[in-house]
Order: structure tokens, then sequence, then C-alpha cells
């Protein structure tokens, strides 16, 4: 004799909303606790050594100026007409450094113009000139 009357054979519905409340719950936790890295610390890959580390011969300095042009040599170029000296004197790879008051379309005009005419490009980050009291 059987007391209690067995259940009917049909699937068990599979219940999602507490997975996606137990899914929130986790991205809430992870969204708080989490840090992210300050763009300060971000470190770039570039390499501006004296000496090439392929060849080891020494990488030429180049400068732009305040007014957009390029320091190379102690003379002063536009961007156009030192890259066509560059090419002349075989150099393929140069550090480029900024003037302190340089502008940043200055700079980023001159890095692409070399980069794009095939020298390799490695900017330098100029010292802040120290304050005066």
């Amino acid at each position: 004799m059987q007391l209690v009357e067995p259940r009917p054979a049909r699937p068990v519905p599979i219940r999602i909303t507490p997975l996606i409340d137990v899914v929130f719950i986790l991205l809430v936790f992870f969204m708080l606790t989490s840090r992210l890295l300050p763009v300060s610390f971000m470190e770039l890959s570039n390499s501006t050594g004296d000496t090439s580390p392929v060849t080891g011969e020494p990488v030429p300095e180049v400068t732009v100026q305040r007014d957009g042009k390029a320091q190379w040599k102690g003379e002063t170029w536009t961007v156009e007409a030192l890259v066509s000296e560059l090419r002349a004197s075989g150099v393929n790879e140069i550090n480029l450094a900024t003037a302190s008051a340089t502008r940043l379309t200055d700079f980023t005009t001159a890095y692409s113009r070399l980069s794009d005419s095939g020298i390799t490009t490695h900017w330098k980050r100029t010292p802040q000139p120290a304050e005066q009291p």
C-alpha cells in the first residue's frame, strides 16, 4: 500500500532567475573590488638608448624646436628637408626629442612624417626644467 502517490514523470524546469541574480552579484563585487592601473604608471615600449640595439652604432638625436623645425647636428631643418637629409646620410633610426616649449602638434607631425618615411623613430621625453622659487 502506498501512502503518497508518485510524481508524474515530467521534466523539471530550470529556473534562471536565481542564476541571473548570482551573476549580477558577482559582477557588482568585481566592479567594486577591482583596481584599475593609473595611466601615469603605464609603460610604453620605447628604446631611446644612445646606441642602436641591433647594430650598436650611435643613434642620432633630433630635437623638434618651438617653431616646428627640427635641429640635427647643430643645424635647423624643416621636417621635409630633414627626412631627405637623413635618407641621404643613410640614417634609418633616430631619437626624437623636443625643446621645452614645443607644441604637441609639431611633435606629432614630425614623428608621423619621419615614421611614414621609413625612419625608425623613438620619442624621447625631455626632462622638465626645475621650477624657480
